[in-house]
C-alpha cells in the first residue's frame, strides 16, 4: 500500500492526472485508479512493464522517484524542474477540492462481457419499463399518493427533486395508474421546446400556451380564439362542458423550475376556474430545487400562488436503505444482491455518493438518487467484470 501512496503523491507533484497516466500505459483509467488507491495491479499486464511505464511517464515530467516501487522508507521525490519555492500548487489544490465533492457519472451501459460475467439478460438499472420496476421508499410512496389525491380531488401541488430523483418516473406512473384504474381524468401537459424562465436564453412557457394545450385536450375540434380574453372564456366553457360529461382535468407542467414568474402568477387564475364549488382544473408542477426559490414565502410576486400550493420533496435514498434499493432493482433483473455486490461494497458506494457535512455546510450532501446510483453500479459492475472479480467489492467501488 506504501507504493500506491507514494505514487499518488508523486503524480500530484508532477501535476499529472490519472487519465494521462492511463493513456500513457495503455490501460483503463479505472485500472490506474485501483493501482493508485488500493495497490491493486492489473492482471493482464506484467508488473515490470507497468512499473517501467510509470517511471518513464514521471521522468518525462521531471519528477523521477528512484525508490517509488521499493519497500523502503525513503521518499526521494523530486518536484518538476524549475519548481523551487514557486512551484504552482493550483492544479493540486483543484484536484484536492474535487475529492471533496460527490462523484456523478455520465450515462453508463452494461457491457456484453459484464452481462455474461454476472449472468444478466437485462439491465436492472435501465429506464423503467413498468410500474412494478419502481422501488417505493416511504418518501416516494408519500409523493406518489399526494399526486394521486391531487388528480382525484383537485388541488395545487409542486413536486421538487434533484435530477435523477424519480420525478418523471412518478409522472409516468400517475398516467399509467389513471389508465389502469379507469379514472375519468384528462391530463394536460403543455410544453415549449427549449423552455427557460426568460426569452433571452430560450423560450418561456406562457399562459397562452397553457390555454391552447387545455383547449386541444378538452375540445380538440374547436378553433382557438385569437383574443386572449375570448380564448380564456372559451377554455372555461370547454372545461365546464367536459366536467358535466364526467371528466376531471389535471394540468401537469414538467421542468417547472423554468417557469417565468408571470406564468406562475397566472396559474392562480387557472386554478380558480370552477363550476359552483368544484374546481375544474388541478395543477401539478414538477421541477428541480430551483423551483423552491420561486415558490418561496419571501417572494412577494407569487404570494397568492405560494399560499395555495403544497410542496413535496423527493429526498435521496437513505444510506441505510441503499441495500434494499439495490436488492429490489437487481431482483427485477433476476439476480440476488449478494451475487452482484458485497456488504462492504454497498457501504463504499454510499460513502462515494454522500459528502459528510463540514465547516460551513450544515448537512450531508447526498447524491443517492436512483439515476446516480444506477450509473455508478453499472460502472462498478463493468470494472468488476474487467478485473475478473465475481462481485463488486469496496476496492472496485473505489476504483470507479
Amino acid at each position: 500500500m506504501r507504493t500506491a501512496l507514494k505514487l499518488k503523491k508523486t503524480l500530484r507533484l508532477a501535476g499529472a492526472g490519472q487519465t494521462e497516466l492511463a493513456g500513457h500505459l495503455g490501460i483503463s483509467q479505472a485500472a490506474v485508479s485501483l493501482l493508485i488507491n488500493h495497490n491493486q495491479w492489473p492482471k493482464r499486464r506484467a508488473r515490470d512493464d507497468i512499473e517501467s511505464g510509470i517511471t518513464a511517464f514521471l521522468s518525462d515530467r521531471g519528477c523521477y522517484e528512484k525508490n517509488l516501487f521499493a519497500t523502503g522508507q525513503g521518499s526521494g521525490i523530486k518536484p518538476p524542474h524549475g519548481s523551487g519555492a514557486g512551484f504552482d500548487t493550483t492544479k493540486k489544490q483543484h484536484q484536492e477540492s474535487q475529492e471533496d465533492e460527490p462523484m456523478l457519472l455520465r450515462k453508463q451501459n452494461l457491457l456484453p462481457a459484464t452481462c455474461k460475467a454476472f449472468g444478466l439478460f437485462r439491465d436492472p438499472f435501465a429506464e423503467l419499463q413498468e410500474a412494478n420496476d419502481m422501488w417505493l421508499s416511504p418518501d416516494i410512496r408519500y409523493v406518489r399518493e399526494a399526486m394521486w389525491q391531487n388528480v382525484r380531488h383537485g388541488g395545487f401541488l409542486a413536486v421538487v427533486g434533484e435530477s435523477g430523483a424519480g420525478k418523471s418516473t412518478l409522472r409516468r406512473d400517475l398516467a399509467e395508474r389513471i389508465t389502469q384504474e379507469n379514472e375519468p381524468v384528462i391530463i394536460i401537459e403543455p410544453y415549449v421546446l427549449g423552455a427557460e424562465d426568460n426569452d433571452i436564453n430560450g423560450k418561456t412557457l406562457k399562459v397562452s400556451h397553457i390555454a391552447e394545450a387545455l383547449l386541444s385536450a378538452v375540445a380538440p375540434l374547436e378553433s382557438i380564439k385569437r383574443s386572449s380574453e375570448m380564448r380564456f372564456a372559451q377554455m372555461h366553457r370547454a372545461l365546464k362542458d367536459s366536467h358535466q360529461a364526467g371528466y376531471r382535468h389535471c394540468l401537469i407542467i414538467e421542468e417547472a423550475h423554468s417557469l417565468p414568474i408571470p406564468t406562475l402568477k397566472h396559474l392562480k387564475r387557472i386554478l380558480e376556474l370552477e363550476l359552483g364549488f368544484t374546481k375544474l382544473v388541478s395543477i401539478i408542477l414538477i421541477g428541480q430545487p430551483e423551483l423552491l426559490s420561486k415558490l418561496s414565502e419571501r417572494n412577494a410576486q407569487v404570494r397568492e400562488v405560494v399560499q395555495r400550493c403544497e410542496v413535496v420533496t423527493l429526498s435521496s435514498i437513505e444510506p441505510s436503505k441503499l441495500g434494499e434499493f439495490l436488492a429490489y432493482r437487481l431482483g427485477r433483473g433476476g439476480k440476488q444482491l449478494a451475487e452482484v455486490i458485497d456488504e462492504p461494497g454497498i457501504a463504499a458506494l454510499a460513502q462515494r455518493l454522500v459528502l459528510p457535512g463540514r465547516a460551513g455546510r450544515n448537512e450531508d450532501v447526498s447524491q443517492l438518487y436512483p439515476l446516480a446510483v444506477g450509473n455508478f453500479m453499472l460502472a462498478a459492475m463493468n470494472l468488476a467484470a474487467q478485473l475478473g472479480s465475481p462481485v463488486v467489492t469496496a476496492d472496485i467501488v473505489g476504483g470507479v
